[in-house]
């Protein structure tokens, strides 16, 4: 495992993959373990500092999530944030009480002198707080670091210890000198190198990959999307031509993408690639059907399908590789406190026959989406490619709603292309989380030239996001929105007429099925 790393619990805290975050901003790898991991597990593993994280819990809980006691025994830096740090006060003897004053928001904190954690951070602060318990008692040993109006422990340490807390989330940008506090405890408590680099990631994984899969062959399934395609680019600087990509055109993709596949990884990069073209045999499929969860279940039955046909001509392939991020595999917290069972496994083909046997190569399981990005630019990956906006996986499938068949498909292609084309226009395009067209399951009556028209409706769909988990439409340009519209029904024959969703989520989704 990499020195100088950070192990992060997880309590359950919205915030925990924050953590994680800036820590690696910093260039010090962290990981987020389920809180219940053991003392022993943690001393095998040697971090240079354990975090625990917030939670939605109270210490008074039945079945209020612990950690293991033992952890405050083996002699490792530990910050303790919010829940984290009424835990640690808990575990150490101290007192905790429900406090008279719940805190949630902004809160100004005054900082008291001596605390490594505020080196070079001003005495007042404006911080996030999130809490309704709080430390009423200190445990022996640690002194208060910091106070506001109605918590006087708003911070505590025990230098000796290397024991921290905070009664604030540092990891926010609401907190002021947030990145300050965690690295005054990366670098001045832990003693980090901060030497975790995605150049060095590259090197050492493109080392793992060849160690793992040796002279034999691999298959991808590629989808054309950042993740799939940054993987294919580390395993094919790998092992070369022992690997196999397969890309299903299953009808559903964007405008013009498996062109653009094809030109990327077969002309450019120089790859192994299948195009499997599957259109009609996913149309008849879907013939008729109109429910969201029975088109999904189609299209991804076909999909293994497909993809089975083509890995059995590969006899002498042992692995499967997969684009599965970091996000996909951590594992969270059970709200009812005992150990949780991983988010998902997030196989990206799963399903598949046991008798193919397969072994999994999953070369970006520590990486969050920026991170893959990054990785992607370092080796030379196309910016068009790095930057595509996330694209579900039954595709247009669910962008249509109603029937899908080959002449809906080309009008939401074709209305979609339209809407790229002239959001790239925009200053801000790169910031926008996702945009795209929508066929509605209406026809409306409409005028062009002299004649009466009847024909379909088309809504725009654009959203900025963070992390998809929450979403607000984005106010687009009034003259972006009518280039949009005029092109659409003008160009698009059988569009009639254009509306702009206003919806955030929740509670509305960001996909219409």
């Amino acid at each position: 495992m990499k020195h100088n790393w950070i192990a992060i619990l997880d309590f359950g805290s919205q915030y925990t993959q924050l953590i994680a975050r800036r820590t690696r901003e910093q260039h010090v790898y962290s990981e987020i373990l389920p809180f219940n991991k053991t003392a022993e597990y943690l001393r095998e593993r040697k971090p240079a500092g354990i975090i625990l994280s917030g939670g939605p819990n109270s210490v008074f809980e039945e079945f209020a999530p612990q950690c293991d006691p033992a952890i405050f025994e083996l002699g490792i830096p530990v910050l303790g944030i919010c829940y984290g740090m009424q835990l640690t006060a808990k575990t150490l003897n101290g007192v905790v009480k429900p406090g008279t004053h719940r805190e949630y928001g902004q809160t100004n904190i005054k900082t008291i002198p001596g605390c490594k954690l505020f080196d070079n951070v001003p005495e007042q602060l404006s911080v996030w707080m999130s809490h309704g318990d709080q430390v009423a008692e200190l445990p022996a040993g640690f002194m208060p670091a910091a106070e506001s109006d109605s918590c006087p422990f708003a911070a505590m340490r025990n230098p000796e210890s290397k024991f921290y807390a905070l009664q604030f989330h540092p990891e926010v940008v609401h907190t002021q000198h947030g990145k300050d506090i965690l690295h005054n405890f990366l670098f001045k408590v832990c003693e980090c190198s901060g030497d975790w680099k995605l150049s060095s990631f590259i090197e050492d994984t493109i080392a793992a990959i060849k160690k793992q899969v040796g002279d034999n062959e691999v298959i991808l399934g590629l989808s054309g999307g950042v993740d799939s395609s940054v993987v294919a680019a580390l395993i094919h600087k790998a092992i070369g031509k022992n690997l196999h990509c397969i890309f299903v055109d299953n009808g559903l993709l964007r405008y013009g993408e498996d062109v653009q596949v094809k030109e990327m990884f077969e002309s450019k990069l120089g790859m192994d690639l299948h195009v499997i073209n599957a259109k009609e045999q996913f149309y008849s499929a879907l013939k008729g059907e109109e429910d969201p969860e029975k088109k999904r279940k189609i299209i991804g039955r076909e999909f293994i399908e497909v993809f089975v046909n083509q890995a059995r001509r590969f006899k002498d392939s042992k692995f499967l590789a997969q684009g599965t991020i970091y996000p996909d595999v951590i594992e969270s917290v059970n709200p009812m406190g005992g150990p949780s069972e991983t988010i998902k496994s997030h196989h990206n083909v799963g399903g598949l026959p046991e008798d193919l046997n397969f072994e999994l190569v999953e070369p970006l399981r520590e990486l969050f989406k920026d991170e893959v990005r990054a990785v992607g630019r370092e080796m030379g990956l196309d910016h068009e490619l790095l930057d595509r906006q996330p694209f579900p996986g039954p595709g247009m499938g669910v962008r249509i709603l109603g029937e899908v068949n080959a002449e809906r498909v080309n009008l939401i292609q074709q209305a979609d292309m339209r809407v790229q084309e002239e959001m790239m226009k925009l200053p801000n395009y790169k910031e926008i989380w996702q945009n795209f067209a929508v066929l509605l399951p209406v026809k409306s009556v409409g005028v062009m030239g002299d004649q009466r028209t009847y024909e379909n409706v088309c809504a725009i769909r654009s959203v900025d996001s963070i992390d998809a988990m929450t979403a607000d439409w984005t106010r687009i340009p009034y003259e972006t929105l009518a280039r949009m519209s005029n092109r659409i029904i003008n160009e698009v024959r059988g569009i009639n007429r254009v509306v702009y969703d206003i919806s955030s989520k929740p509670p509305a989704t960001i996909e219409w099925e």
